[in-house]
């Protein structure tokens, strides 16, 4: 399955935040998109399950499977988000529900789109913990969001996107609210999932350092526009833009320190 899209616009309240933006993903691919804060690399990822703002509108095309995603009405939208495409958000304490067991969390997607009974899911939600890496997935399923670790409750928050296993897996950023040590974890882990399943991955970042590790090709948006399209190694080594150069010496920065500074 492919993801093409096509000169997308976004409004907010009369202003427009992504202007003109193109890229495909093909079956298989790993896909980054980079840039800093209020590039706009967030909102095309929500335009693609229709998640936008109220006051949000999307123009131009988004195609899935040559099926046109901009206008579809929620109830197919609902029939595609968890189940063929999956969304990992970038803060995992905001996105799962306090007062829910995150085995009812996991096993939720499961419930809609396989229609199994309680029992048969809470099963699914403890292959799915255990999948992750949680730890004692027979026990944690039962416990609270509060009750776990900003790593384990990311890992959750991974288990409920692939429980139905997508074919396309969105990653809103998923490693930048973890220290380094719990952000290497999580990348690996994501990079063995997209590869046991063979799905496509979208992973959204500012971080040209982390996109290294997870993507094959970026997509650079400065300003709600693209700047430069090109295989990862490229942008590591010959970045063609302005933006993009800056995102490499932040990255250099980040990886090469000084000795004796924190």
């Amino acid at each position: 399955m492919t993801l093409c899209v096509q000169d997308l616009t976004i409004d907010i309240a009369g202003r427009r935040v992504v202007d003109g933006v193109s890229f495909e993903v093909a079956d298989g691919q790993r896909l980054g998109l980079i840039g800093e804060s209020g590039s706009g690399k967030s909102l095309t990822a929500l335009a693609v399950l229709g998640l936008l703002p109220e006051t949000a509108t999307a123009g131009g095309s988004i195609r899935w499977n040559d099926r046109e995603l901009i206008g579809m009405p929620d109830r197919e939208l609902a029939g595609i988000r968890g189940d063929e495409i999956g969304i990992v958000f970038q803060e995992p304490r905001t996105a799962l529900n306090p007062i829910r067991t995150v085995g009812r969390q996991i096993a939720e997607a499961i419930r809609i789109h396989e229609h199994i009974g309680a029992r048969a899911a809470r099963q699914r939600a403890i292959v799915e913990a255990a999948r992750v890496h949680l730890p004692d997935p027979e026990h944690i399923v039962d416990r609270y969001p509060h009750q776990l670790s900003g790593g384990q409750r990311q890992r959750v928050a991974i288990a409920m996107a692939l429980a139905c296993r997508p074919r396309l897996l969105i990653a809103d950023e998923p490693t930048t609210a973890l220290d380094v040590t719990i952000q290497a974890e999580i990348l690996e882990l994501l990079h063995s999932l997209v590869d046991d399943d063979g799905m496509s991955l979208v992973f959204i970042t500012h971080d040209l350092a982390v996109l290294s590790q997870i993507a094959t090709h970026g997509v650079v948006l400065e300003h709600g526009r693209v700047v430069e399209q090109a295989p990862v190694p490229t942008l590591l080594t010959a970045p063609a833009s302005p933006i993009t150069q800056g995102l490499l010496r932040d990255a250099t920065a980040t990886l090469w320190k000084p000795e004796g500074r924190a």
